[in-house]
């Protein structure tokens, strides 16, 4: 009712417009803030160490999801976001909240976000948006333009988050929203520049929401608070940005574990149902922020420097739901508590150079880059419970309390891990033809090092240190004005495993022996289309990654060696679209098909098998439209449709293909000569009940989609 009643309210507002009448330049205050409000998508961005680029002129695939974007669609995590990309899906991690993105059919987690190009600097759980101009998404491995994530993902994409700074225009916007069924919250965004020349900038924002969200029982609060000082004036450009959030879950709906013998799909509970427990809760708290510095040589060198920092901790009782009986639904309920804190730093330099010459120029990148990241953790896990939980019928059953393994000092842990990552860079991009042909190549050296302790006496137990060259060639050709095609070839680094003593059912031979670092490598061709009204990109890609694998040995019996020989390679098509086709009518949309496959594994079981949690294809379309006989509303629809995909290796289980719909609207009106913007949303319209994902990096997980969730909001530019 409360929906239906808002609509009407929202729907009411260009009569009694109409009606009225403008006053003169009303109109001009209305026009201005609603195409200050359009939902937009930019094919460009920050492109790693070869700094801000506009799409046309890299030989990668990139697009840019702007703030307005984040404002009108109200959501609530990264996630949520990333839903309008269509090479992107969202998952869970391990019995927890953890966001973790597949990208090109690979995982990428939130340790591994960017924060306006340093890694390590973001909160690693859950991302509030809300503190973001933009949200950059970098399809393809990324290891020299970025360094090798510390999280050991990314090797599909990589995604970077750009703090809020203060523009050009000032500021004062207040904001009241509503999510069902009874989730609160308002905001605030405060931006002014000051100076003769307004060469200071100041940017303080901050939001605060709590309540039940469209899942039964299922609470989460965010409190949020970010601030940005900049200084740009002469050669000299300086920043410092700062932030703060605290979120809590409290009832998370888990994933659903299959058991390996599992011979069918469930069928899905109701759409709004929770079969999480009232002691599951997650709880994280960041301090996060960095400074960065620019200074122009001359007008054709620059040298940079960043540092970030941030100071993490959680706690949570976590649980893993394993399926019983598909048939009845009945499932057992386990049981873990995770206490962690982090501390990490990120430091980057580097100097960049423009020189041209007889028709030929040339773009010189050098630097390095750092990150220092320390993981405080103790755990205790507990034996399963001694009641059945069932996800057709949910039931209370007793928190599990038996520990079956314990490590650390739940009180106060103590350093689990350290890590240092360090590389240094070079690249060169010529350009010929009035740089309508250029050719980027570059080297990265990059070492990893990991000094590893004892969960029980805190001593030191292990140290990993390993050093790879990432090197990328990439290639760009504009034979007309509009119309770029482009190919690359470029690779992805994560930390190599370590041999444990038994795997699947082998001893193994290599015990504690540490593999190399893992490389992937990606190859991509495609081209851009960038016109007045449509902006486009299609890229064909190749990417095999390297797997540990067993390797079984004649002697000695029933042994096998740890070995990174495994491969998984994921080829794919991506097309993305970006057109106002006409006045006021504008269409975000586009669709990704991957083949991901499995190859070189033990014994060759599941051999050339599709890898298990990665659709077939992904389709995604926003639609935007002023509408001409209502001043001052505009509609909004989206769909998101995923395809078939695998829920294991074996290729025994297969989820269905799924489609979301999302409607909404939002008007501007004038209070007090102020335009106040009223949002109304409904995600899922048809409250359609799908299992949203499959995937997971060690076995057979589903994550339930979102039921039908109602969403209001009301800003205003004072």
């Amino acid at each position: 009712m409360a929906g239906v009643a808002a609509a009407s309210v929202v729907m009411a507002f260009p009569a009694s417009a109409q009606e009225a009448g403008y006053k003169p330049g009303e109109d001009t205050i209305i026009v201005t803030a609603q195409r200050e409000n359009q939902t937009g998508v930019t094919h460009g961005g920050k492109i790693g160490v070869l700094g801000d680029k506009a799409a046309e002129d890299v030989p990668f695939a990139v697009k840019s999801y702007n703030g307005a974007l984040i404002l009108n669609q109200q959501p609530q995590t990264l996630g949520q976001v990333l839903d309008n990309d269509p090479s992107v899906r969202t998952s869970y991690g391990y019995g927890n909240a953890a966001e973790q993105f597949v990208i090109r059919g690979f995982a990428l987690a939130g340790d591994d976000i960017g924060f306006d190009g340093l890694y390590g600097i973001t909160p690693r759980q859950l991302i509030a948006p809300e503190l973001y101009d933009s949200v950059q998404v970098l399809n393809g491995s990324s290891a020299f333009l970025n360094g090798a994530a510390p999280g050991g993902t990314g090797i599909g994409g990589s995604v970077n988050l750009i703090p809020k700074r203060a523009g050009d225009k000032p500021l004062t916007r207040l904001t009241a929203n509503y999510t069902s069924s009874a989730h609160f919250g308002g905001s605030f965004d405060f931006a002014r520049r000051f100076g003769s020349g307004g060469e200071w900038g100041v940017r303080i924002n901050g939001a605060a929401r709590r309540g039940d969200v469209g899942i039964d029982d299922e609470f989460r609060s965010a409190y949020l608070l970010g601030g940005a000082i900049d200084y740009d004036s002469g050669p000299l450009r300086v920043s410092l940005d700062l932030a703060y959030q605290k979120v809590r879950v409290n009832q998370l709906r888990p994933k659903l574990t299959l058991p390996a013998t599992i011979a069918e799909i469930p069928k899905v509970p109701k759409a709004d149902a929770n079969y999480g427990q009232p002691y599951y809760f997650t709880s994280l708290r960041d301090v996060y922020g960095q400074f960065r510095a620019e200074y122009d040589l001359s007008d054709n060198a620059m040298v940079y420097a960043a540092f970030g920092a941030r100071d993490g901790s959680e706690d949570g009782f976590y649980s893993t739901l394993t399926l019983l009986n598909a048939t009845t639904g009945d499932a057992s309920v386990s049981g873990s508590r995770i206490p962690r804190t982090d501390n990490n730093e990120a430091l980057q330099a580097g100097l960049r150079v423009k020189l041209a010459a007889g028709g030929v120029s040339h773009e010189f990148n050098v630097g390095g880059s750092m990150n220092w990241l320390v993981n405080r953790n103790a755990y205790e896990f507990y034996a399963i419970s001694s009641g059945t939980n069932n996800i057709y019928d949910p039931v209370v059953v007793p928190q599990p309390s038996t520990v079956t393994l314990t490590g650390g000092d739940m009180d106060d842990p103590f350093p689990i891990s350290r890590t240092r990552l360090t590389s240094a860079f070079a690249s060169d991009t010529i350009g010929v033809w009035d740089d309508r042909i250029l050719l980027t190549a570059g080297l990265r050296l990059q070492q990893i090092e990991v000094k590893s302790y004892s969960n029980k006496t805190a001593l030191q137990t292990g140290e990993y240190s390993k050093d790879a060259v990432t090197p990328v060639v990439g290639l760009v050709v504009k034979p007309v004005s509009g119309v770029s095609f482009y190919a690359n070839r470029i690779e992805a680094l994560v930390q190599g495993a370590t041999a444990p003593a038994a795997s699947g059912g082998y001893n193994i031979v290599n015990v504690g022996e540490v593999l190399a670092p893992y490389k992937s490598r990606q190859y991509e061709v495609g081209g851009k289309l960038t016109l007045d009204k449509v902006t486009a990109s299609l890229s064909f890609f190749t990417t095999e990654r390297a797997t540990q694998i067993l390797v079984p040995v004649a002697t000695p019996a029933n042994s096998a060696r740890f070995e990174a020989s495994g491969r998984q390679r994921n080829r794919g098509i991506e097309l993305s679209i970006q057109a106002e086709p006409i006045d006021g009518l504008r269409i975000i949309t586009g669709g990704s098909v991957i083949d991901a496959r499995l190859r070189r594994q033990t014994n060759g079981l599941n051999e050339g098998n599709k890898v298990a949690g990665v659709p077939e294809y992904l389709i995604n379309a926003n639609v935007e439209w002023d509408v001409p006989f209502i001043p001052a509303l505009t509609l909004t629809g989206r769909v998101v449709h995923t395809g078939e995909q695998p829920a294991n290796n074996a290729n025994t289980l297969e989820l269905p293909n799924w489609t979301r719909v999302d409607l909404g609207a939002r008007y501007v009106a004038l209070v007090a000569d102020r335009p106040m913007t009223l949002r109304f949303g409904v995600d899922n319209v048809a409250n359609r009940r799908y299992w949203a994902s499959a995937f997971d990096n060690s076995r057979p997980d589903l994550l339930q989609g979102a039921p039908r969730t109602f969403k209001l909001s009301a800003s205003i530019d004072l």
